[in-house]
């Protein structure tokens, strides 16, 4: 991050800001922070694993923000204390099971409480950063597994996913930069934005505003080679969808 970039943590959302481009990198996902005050009744080994954190999107959106001079809001806590990437009635929303892993501290939770801590002071902050822009153009930032555990049978070779739900303009501008560029994308893969996509739903298709949403290989981007590969594939990219879009 350069001298003069602005950064501000809560317990909810880091914001960073490297200078006045107007593209905002979203990343619900990208700590695996769990308040002293919860006890989700795991092994704390599974903070370092893909359950509790999307691996490698908090250095890349970092990276970003200092080679774009853009803006980033971070997701402050675990999907395995709330998930942000979730409607607000989901019953995802607070899991009490990950990819076959028990989360025994979450059944029976105060669920409203835990919405207003950190649910909503997240989505807040989004609303009024993005109303703060003239002509914002939204890098949503996710990354994938390799494998589940429980559906190890499913191959997954992208190095890139490209996700979106009614508004595919910036995934059909990014997919072939992409491929140009040598990456191996996923189209809707492994993951379809017509099934997850409730941030952007709600932040970017909901207000009209241009999206590309992108998830990374984890085995990838959980290296500082891999992270700078990322940044340096993704970086030309969402300069050319803004510009074309925004």
């Amino acid at each position: 991050m350069n001298a003069m970039a602005e950064q501000v943590a809560t317990e909810a959302f880091t914001w960073m800001s490297g200078g006045k481009t107007p593209i905002l990198i979203v990343a619900d996902h990208a700590s695996a922070h769990v308040p002293d005050d919860i006890d989700l009744g795991i092994d704390p080994a599974l903070l370092n694993n893909h359950i509790a954190v999307d691996i490698g999107v908090a250095q890349v959106a970092a990276l970003l923000v200092e080679r774009l001079q853009c803006s980033a809001l971070l997701g402050g806590v675990s999907r395995l204390v709330i998930d942000l990437n979730r409607e607000e009635t989901s019953s995802g929303l607070i899991p009490v099971i990950s990819d076959g892993h028990k989360i025994a501290g979450n059944e029976g939770v105060d669920r409203a409480a835990r919405i207003a801590r950190f649910y909503h002071p997240y989505h807040d902050e989004l609303t009024a950063r993005l109303s703060a822009m003239a002509h914002p153009f939204i890098f949503s930032l996710h990354s994938f597994t390799p494998f589940l555990k429980e559906k190890p049978e499913e191959k997954r070779p992208w190095e890139i996913g490209i996700l979106y739900n009614q508004d595919e303009r910036a995934a059909r501008l990014a997919i072939p930069m992409l491929e140009e560029a040598g990456a191996v994308v996923g189209d809707q893969q492994p993951y379809s934005g017509r099934i997850l996509n409730a941030t952007m739903n709600r932040h970017a298709e909901g207000a009209g505003h241009p999206y590309l949403g992108v998830e990374m290989r984890q085995d990838i981007s959980g290296t500082s080679v891999g992270q700078r590969y990322y940044t340096d594939l993704l970086a030309p990219v969402l300069e050319q969808c803004r510009a074309l879009l925004a």
